[in-house]
């Protein structure tokens, strides 16, 4: 199917207990397709470890109240990249219009931001604090394109 369709990011292939699945679906897929880990890391350093251990998926996404301090989020989001998967900051169900993940997405280095598509108030307001930090930044401002995939 990988060759049939043009997926570019897969996230929660599998259950986040088969590591043997993931290790498969990493070692036919990883170099092709980005394989996003969100239940199978859960945003956390030492499951990202055994991830990273064990050779499976290539992305993680990251849930600053998943893990639960931001210590432990900067943490997770430095191993993931000091090994080269993509990070992906990421919403969660029942989101406001607080902006603090654009600011960590930006502040961290994350290639990739998980918002929602642009329908409502508490997404919006994440990807206007993008536009003011680019505007912020001015020719520091630095975007990703398609390098943010594989």
């Amino acid at each position: 199917w990988a060759k049939e369709y043009p997926l570019k990011s897969i996230e929660d292939g599998l259950s986040e207990d088969d590591w043997q699945g993931w290790k498969s679906i990493t070692d036919r897929l990883g170099k092709k397709i980005q394989l996003v880990g969100d239940d199978l890391f859960v945003t956390n350093p030492k499951r990202l470890q055994d991830g990273i251990n064990k050779g499976v998926a290539n992305a993680l996404l990251v849930k600053v109240n998943q893990i639960g301090s931001l210590l432990e989020t900067r943490q997770a989001v430095q191993l993931a990249q000091s090994h080269s998967y993509k990070t992906v900051m990421s919403h969660r169900s029942g989101e406001t219009e607080d902006v603090t993940i654009a600011d960590l997405a930006v502040g961290l280095n994350c290639e990739q931001i998980k918002t929602g598509s642009l329908c409502r108030g508490e997404r919006t307001a994440k990807y206007n604090q993008l536009l003011r930090i680019e505007e912020a930044l001015g020719s520091r401002a630095q975007y990703w394109g398609t390098s943010a995939l594989l």
